[in-house]
């Protein structure tokens, strides 16, 4: 890694700024119902603290859209985090005016400040200067340790590190870019992608990317509807980007050009609604039905898949093969999880619905890497440069 990460720089004593990704699920009461992303800051933070160095930490929460909105405060995830460092951690109700000037100012040795929500700011997703400099009023040394708004330049993640002495990487970021690194730059052979999710055209860039790289590409999910109608199939009521058809063929006889082992269904789970309950079957991938809808690959699919994946070296996973929060549908995410789960190789699941998946059927901890940031990983592997990464100090 050509940037300067934590251990490069001397935090003892200092007043560290730190950008962590706080944006966890809550439910209807407010209460966090995931909290694996204030997990993963948990080394960067304790490092800091066993340095003795003051912690003030800053993240972005919802899409508050420049104004403050009371529900997407981030007090439940201070007390989140409180619990987790068995601390007291000093939330403050705005990001640099008068209160967060008070809390730091007041700062001692150890202590833990967490700033309001970045994105109450409108300052914040326009890269605004003055509101960078604003935050960097607070910083000896600025740590970017939150991988999964890496792939935004916004004030919080890239502007402020203009206005800093020292912009490093935290643990988190090293660790997902040197990680993820191997299977970009330097990945053991057989390397399969999976690539699922619903639409095509949030994947395109990958796809071509990983085609230049791969052995074996499999597509599920919503967005292998799109490949279907590719060959000439109906797909009945299924999701399908219409305008996205002639560049799913291009892909498909691209793939042939290169000897890539591009994998489609075989067949597909249907249902005749988008509901948890409604009547489904297996059909081939060509006799999808009229008011019917594909929702899942089916089971010669995930034999299929199962097949291409067992004598791989390196897999890299983003999106789901269906609809797999509703259990009739998620057999086809379960089964290629717990495919990769008993593989002996390089398993790594690119963030988002993935690793929900992953997480859900109780299997994280049988794969090589689980990233943080679904649209970060999603950008690091389609080859362009990270923003926020981009802005940090290099070594």
């Amino acid at each position: 890694m050509d940037k300067k990460v934590l251990k490069n720089v001397n935090v003892d004593d200092k007043q560290v700024l730190v950008r962590v990704d706080f944006n966890v699920p809550v439910d209807d009461e407010g209460n966090v119902t995931d909290a694996t992303r204030v997990e993963a800051a948990l080394p960067t933070i304790k490092y800091l603290l066993k340095h003795d160095a003051k912690v003030i930490l800053m993240a972005h929460f919802g899409r508050p859209g420049g104004e403050v909105k009371e529900d997407l405060r981030l007090d439940p995830v201070a007390q989140v985090l409180s619990n987790k460092l068995n601390k007291k951690v000093t939330k403050v109700d705005d990001t640099v005016e008068e209160d967060a000037q008070k809390a730091v100012a007041n700062m001692e040795k150890g202590d833990v400040v967490l700033l309001e929500n970045t994105r109450f700011n409108p300052g914040e997703k326009k890269n605004d200067p003055e509101f960078s400099k604003q935050l960097a009023q607070f910083a000896d040394i600025y740590v970017n340790d939150a991988f999964g708004a890496t792939h935004r330049a916004h004030a919080s993640t890239a502007g402020v590190a203009d206005y800093v002495d020292e912009a490093v990487a935290g643990f988190l970021i090293q660790n997902e870019l040197e990680t993820m690194g191997q299977a970009v730059y330097n990945p053991e052979h057989p390397y399969v992608a999976i690539i699922g999710g619903a639409k095509v055209s949030d994947k395109i860039g990958v796809i071509e990317t990983l085609i230049e790289k791969v052995d074996a590409l499999l597509i599920g999910g919503g967005m292998a509807n799109t490949f279907i109608a590719a060959q000439g199939y109906e797909t009945g009521d299924s999701l399908v980007e219409e305008d996205k058809i002639d560049l799913a063929g291009e892909l498909i006889e691209k793939a042939k050009a290169k000897g890539v082992n591009l994998v489609l269904p075989e067949d597909v789970v249907i249902a005749d609604d988008f509901a948890a309950d409604a009547d489904n079957k297996a059909v081939p991938a060509d006799e999808i039905e009229e008011g019917w809808q594909a929702l899942d690959i089916g089971p010669k699919t995930i034999e299929k898949f199962s097949a291409v994946l067992k004598d791989a070296k390196t897999v890299v996973w983003n999106g789901p093969m269906g609809v797999f929060e509703m259990d009739a549908f998620a057999k086809g995410t379960n089964q290629v999880a717990k495919t990769l789960a008993n593989l002996d190789a390089m398993t790594i699941i690119g963030g988002g619905d993935s690793a929900a998946a992953v997480k859900k059927a109780g299997l994280e901890s049988e794969m090589t890497h689980i990233s943080t940031g679904g649209g970060a990983s999603l950008q690091f592997f389609e080859g362009k440069p990270l923003q926020a990464v981009e802005a940090l100090d290099n070594k």
